[in-house]
């Protein structure tokens, strides 16, 4: 594992592509440290660092990272280009298609809501603002349809930066790539004796 993919590693991708599911499951068979970026950035009652104070979400972000080995799920992008991409070594990229992303949505934001699922420690999400396709600020459908195309140019944009060359970029288009990412880890982790 650490001589294909290193042992800090960004899971990125666009809302509901499963990128914490998949670095938990990573962060699990390498044995190092989860780190969920939405666990950091939200406060009570949908406060977000990122908005209210970016200088606190990049601290807690190099204190999460400080290690040498790490997994780590989400975007942040600006914030984390300034704390812990530096460090990186793979980019895991979640390029699952919008309607698949959209159908994920709505199934786990309705099963979130029908359970009182508490997230991040603060917040409970309601099914009913996904459908607010008006209120940018509410609806996760909102956010995926309108920022789907922008973020893949971006991190088409990204790969071919040279500040971020020591990173190796693996993308992910289907659910079926990302079964059998996580199953070479699990047979590599395996062969090396982790």
């Amino acid at each position: 594992m650490h001589s294909t993919f290193g042992q800090r590693i960004l899971i990125w991708g666009n809302s509901c592509a499963g990128k914490s599911t998949l670095a938990e499951r990573i962060a699990e068979q390498l044995r190092v440290p989860f780190v969920d970026l939405d666990a950091l950035n939200w406060l009570p009652n949908w406060q977000g660092l990122n908005d209210t104070d970016p200088a606190r979400l990049e601290a807690r972000m190099r204190k999460a990272t400080e290690h040498d080995a790490w997994i780590v799920a989400g975007s942040y992008t600006e914030q984390a280009q300034r704390t812990f991409w530096p460090r990186l070594q793979t980019i895991i990229w979640l390029d699952l298609p919008m309607e698949r992303l959209l159908y994920r949505v709505m199934i786990r934001s309705w099963q979130r809501w029908r359970s009182g699922e508490l997230l991040w420690g603060t917040n409970y999400e309601n099914f009913w603002d996904q459908l607010k396709l008006w209120n940018k600020d509410d609806s996760l459908i909102w956010w995926i349809v309108t920022n789907h195309y922008r973020k893949r140019r971006r991190t088409y944009e990204v790969v071919t930066d040279p500040r971020w060359a020591h990173i190796r970029f693996v993308r992910v288009a289907t659910q079926s790539q990302a079964s059998a990412l996580l199953q070479e880890i699990t047979v590599r982790t395996a062969i090396e004796g982790r």
